[in-house]
C-alpha cells in the first residue's frame, strides 16, 4: 500500500518553543480569562492582519454567533449556502432567518448581483463567505449594505492573512470573523477571532464571551453572555504558530503552483479559482470534475484516490439549507450554481508537508482517467 496523503495536517511549531511560550504560566497561574499571552496574541494578530478592535475567542463559530448577537440583528439575513455548517448554524441560533443567495462558479462565493433581489423589509444584513480563502467582491457588497441600511458580517474563516489590494481581508464589512481551528494555516488548537469596525462592539463582544460581566464594576453582569474567551495554553500556540506563518503560506503557495501547472490542462478538470495565489492565502486546493468531459464523476475519481491511499473530500456538500437538521425548512431556494458545483468540487490534499512527490502522486491518479 502507497503511504497516505492526508487531506489535512496540523502545521506544529518545535515542541520546545511551545514548552517556553507556556513555562510563565506555572508562575503566574494565570491559565484563561484574558491573560498576558491572550492580551499580546490579540495585539500581534491585529497588527498581523491589518485589523482594528480584534477580539479572541475559544473557537470560530462562537465568535460569528457572539457577532450576530453583538450587532442586535433581527428577522433575515442573507448569506451562502456553499460553505461550512457554522454559518447557517450561527444564523438559526440567534432566531434569524437565513436566505440564500446564490454562488459563482468561478470562485463559489456569493453572487453579489443576485443579493438585492432578495432583500425584503425583514432583512437586517448580509453575511458572505469568502469560500476557500477567495475574496468576496467586497465592493459591491459594502455598496449594497450602505444603499440599504444593512449590516455586513464576513465569515472569513477560510481566509486568514489574505488582502485586497494591500488592505487586509478583517477590515471589510462591521464584522469580519475568522476561525483558528488546528485545520487552518494559522491556528491556535481551537480559536476565534472577530475585528469590529466600531470600538464599542468589541468592547460589547469582551463582555459577551466573558459571561456578560463589565469587569469595571463589581458583579456586572450587564448581559446575558457566555464562556467564549480563548485560554493561555490557546493563545501560546497562536503565539508561536505565528512566527511561522509566512513560512507556512508559502509552503502552500509552492505546493498550489505544483497543481497548477500539473493539472490546468487536464480536459474536464477546472481549478477554483483559476488565478495564482496572490490574493489567497492557500488553504485548500479544490477542483470541479466535469463528469461528461472528464469521463467519471466528482464521486467516482474520489473513490479511484482513496484506492491509492489520497483523501480527498467533497467540500461543499450537501448545501447547507438541505442539511437533516433543517428538514427542508428553507422551502426550496432556487440554487442552481451552488448545487452544480456541489455536486462536482472536490478538495485535494493540501499541507504545508506535502512534498513534490506527493502531489506528483495526486496528479498521476487525477490524469490517468484509469
Amino acid at each position: 500500500m502507497n503511504k497516505r496523503i492526508a487531506l489535512i495536517h496540523s502545521s506544529m511549531p518545535p515542541l520546545e518553543e511551545y514548552i517556553e511560550e507556556i513555562r510563565p504560566l506555572w508562575d503566574t497561574l494565570m491559565l484563561t480569562n484574558n491573560g498576558g499571552i491572550h492580551k499580546e496574541l490579540e495585539i500581534k494578530l491585529g497588527q498581523y492582519l491589518g485589523v482594528d478592535n480584534l477580539n479572541l475567542f475559544a473557537n470560530g463559530h462562537t465568535a460569528l454567533q457572539l457577532a450576530i448577537e453583538a450587532l442586535e440583528l433581527e428577522g433575515e439575513v442573507i448569506t451562502s449556502p456553499f460553505t461550512f455548517g457554522s454559518t447557517t448554524h450561527a444564523i438559526v441560533r440567534n432566531g434569524l432567518t437565513p436566505v440564500f443567495c446564490d454562488i459563482k462558479s468561478n470562485d463559489c462565493n456569493i453572487d453579489a448581483d443576485k443579493i438585492e433581489a432578495l432583500i425584503t423589509e425583514k432583512t437586517s444584513a448580509i453575511l458572505p463567505v469568502h469560500i476557500y480563502g477567495n475574496a468576496c467582491d467586497t465592493e459591491k457588497i459594502d455598496a449594497i449594505a450602505r444603499k440599504h441600511g444593512l449590516k455586513v458580517i464576513y465569515d472569513a474563516a477560510q481566509a486568514f492573512g489574505v488582502s485586497i489590494n494591500g488592505r487586509g481581508i478583517g477590515s471589510f464589512g462591521d464584522i469580519s470573523v475568522f476561525s483558528f481551528n488546528a485545520t487552518k494555516s494559522f491556528h491556535t488548537i481551537e480559536g476565534g477571532a472577530a475585528a469590529c469596525r466600531d470600538a464599542a462592539i468589541k468592547e460589547k463582544l469582551t463582555k459577551l464571551a466573558n459571561y456578560g460581566k463589565n469587569l469595571a464594576v463589581e458583579y456586572g453582569m450587564e448581559l446575558a453572555g457566555i464562556n467564549g474567551k480563548m485560554n493561555e495554553f490557546q493563545a501560546a500556540m497562536g503565539m508561536c504558530c505565528l512566527r511561522y506563518i509566512d513560512g507556512e503560506l508559502d509552503k502552500r503557495k509552492t505546493a498550489d503552483s505544483q497543481y497548477r501547472r500539473r493539472l490546468e490542462n487536464v480536459e474536464g478538470i477546472r481549478l477554483i479559482p483559476d488565478k495564482d495565489c496572490d490574493t489567497r492565502n492557500c488553504t485548500y486546493f479544490p477542483i470541479l470534475v466535469d463528469e461528461e468531459r472528464y469521463g467519471r464523476t466528482r464521486d467516482e475519481l474520489a473513490g479511484k484516490l482513496l484506492e491509492q491511499n489520497i483523501t480527498s473530500k467533497k467540500y461543499f456538500t450537501p448545501l447547507t439549507p438541505d442539511f437533516i437538521c433543517y428538514g427542508g425548512q428553507f422551502g426550496d431556494p432556487d440554487l442552481p450554481v451552488a448545487r452544480y458545483m456541489a455536486d462536482r468540487v472536490l478538495a485535494l490534499p493540501m499541507h504545508a508537508y506535502l512534498s513534490h512527490e506527493d502531489i506528483d502522486r495526486v496528479c498521476g491518479v487525477i490524469e490517468s482517467r484509469e
